[in-house]
């Protein structure tokens, strides 16, 4: 076990400690302090019947448990562990540090306590794919690898199981970021634009809270950047340790990974080396190339060419992530369900050959449609709206250069499932029939990998 995790165990015997948020992510972390001593107050919105048995197992560890609408009225302890949707600056929080409480989160502890080397990604787009990547290229190449972050479940609770030598992969928020004093030994930034405004107060807000993966490195920290995002290749001047870029566009000015003749390229010390062809890359679209190229770079060092090849030719994808369901009459389904921004579906769009029946729109995230309508109407012929952004989306192709509405019909309609089978019976044989909503799944759904799931089961139902 980590000394300073040890440390960490030993030091919260017999503290209060409260965590905001019980559900399956803080779970183990809220089961993890109750077994090592503290005295654990779990709060969280939702009434106390929606948590089940859960309920009955973390009181029978002796947790209190305060639930409903006013659940931050009684928030107060030594250590307040916030979950990462919740903001620093929220009233409750503040209130609770002028009385004494140290104020951290799941993510800030297990930086303090992980006993191994941290390949940390963060991005508005890309970051789950490439962090998946990076686990299988580690994972191929033999290492004992954990993943976890933003995806699978919270690694402070599997401190124990680390060693020195193993590796950890972590998915970074902006949300997990916001408040980080440490960042991992390698750090990715797959690209940034415009994301997550609903709860950022601005864009400098957001841009601020993913440069905190590499802001607190050493000089021997290392940071991978797409050089051909505005805002992430402009990080190189305030890095610490070593920059790679990775460029879709041409060779960077930097050593890192470039795309040219049909072939991913890397460059470490001035002579370039053929990595892949993009027939190796088992993914589709020019997206999944940059993601290709991040992950690589990543590892380097760690992984054989090999091992990075092997996983370009075998990794199939992430579901909900342009994820092929079913071909029905001659029509293929896909299911991009994690596309939650305008940025994501434009990539997704991009992808197909042809042009393709989308199902797009869902929760506002305050962010601007004008460049997505441009892109519906070059790469959509029939355009299905949904959610709370549909009249939105439907103003800005109605709007874009070359809209023709004959050319490309849009139909709004209020019920997910209707808008799927609509597309479907839109649909002639040779189709492609694509949900990439370009929005958040809040307004009617849970998280997006329940509309994905939605979406998934009334195909597999027509």
């Amino acid at each position: 076990m980590s000394q300073k995790f040890d440390e960490f165990l030993k030091g919260v015997k017999g503290k209060k400690v409260s965590v905001v948020g019980i559900g399956i992510s803080n779970t183990p972390v809220i089961e993890l302090l109750a077994k090592a001593g503290a005295k654990v107050k779990a709060l969280d919105k939702n009434d106390k019947s929606s948590l089940g048995d859960l309920a009955h197992r973390l009181t029978g560890l002796g947790v209190e448990l305060v639930c409903g609408s006013d659940y931050l009225d009684s928030l107060d302890g030594d250590i307040i562990i916030k979950t990462p949707g919740m903001r620093y600056d929220n009233p409750a929080l503040l209130k609770a540090a002028e009385n004494g409480s140290v104020i951290t989160s799941e993510m800030e502890i297990f930086f303090d306590c992980c006993p191994c080397k941290i390949i940390g990604i963060t991005g508005s787009d890309g970051k789950t794919t490439t962090t998946s990547l990076i686990y299988e290229m580690l994972r191929h190449s033999g290492y004992k690898v954990h993943l976890g972050g933003n995806i699978g479940s919270p690694l402070l609770a599997r401190v124990q199981e680390m060693e020195e030598n193993d590796i950890v992969v972590a998915e970074l928020s902006s949300f997990q970021l916001h408040t980080m004093k440490k960042s991992p030994d390698i750090a990715v930034v797959t690209n940034l634009s415009p994301n997550h405004l609903d709860m950022h107060k601005s864009m400098q807000e957001y841009i601020d809270a993913k440069t905190n993966i590499f802001l607190h490195q050493s000089a021997d920290g290392v940071l991978i950047v797409n050089a051909d995002n505005e805002i992430t290749n402009g990080f190189e001047s305030m890095a610490k340790g070593r920059v790679l870029k990775f460029s879709f566009k041409g060779k960077p000015d930097t050593p890192g990974a470039y795309y040219e003749d049909a072939a991913v390229y890397t460059v470490y010390d001035g002579k370039p080396q053929k990595l892949a062809s993009r027939t190796d890359i088992l993914l589709r679209g020019d997206h999944n190339v940059e993601n290709f190229m991040a992950a690589a770079l990543a590892v380097h060092g760690l992984c054989s060419s090999e091992d990075i090849l092997y996983v370009a030719k075998t990794f199939k994808g992430v579901r909900h992530r342009i994820e092929f369901v079913r071909q029905k009459d001659g029509v293929s389904y896909y299911n991009d369900s994690i596309g939650s921004s305008p940025t994501r579906t434009t990539a997704t769009l991009r992808s197909f050959d042809s042009k393709v029946i989308l199902i797009a729109g869902g929760y506002d995230k305050h962010l601007p449609f004008d460049k997505l309508g441009d892109e519906i109407v070059k790469h959509v012929k029939k355009l299905f709206l949904t959610g709370d952004t549909a009249m939105s989306i439907r103003k800005a192709v109605l709007a874009a250069e070359g809209y023709d509405e004959k050319e490309l019909p849009v139909t709004v309609t209020d019920d997910f499932d209707t808008a799927v089978r609509a597309a479907a019976a839109a649909a002639d044989s040779g189709d492609v029939v694509l949900l990439s909503p370009a929005c958040a799944s809040f307004d009617k759904f849970k998280n997006f990998e329940q509309r994905g799931d939605r979406f998934v089961t009334v195909v597999n139902n027509l």
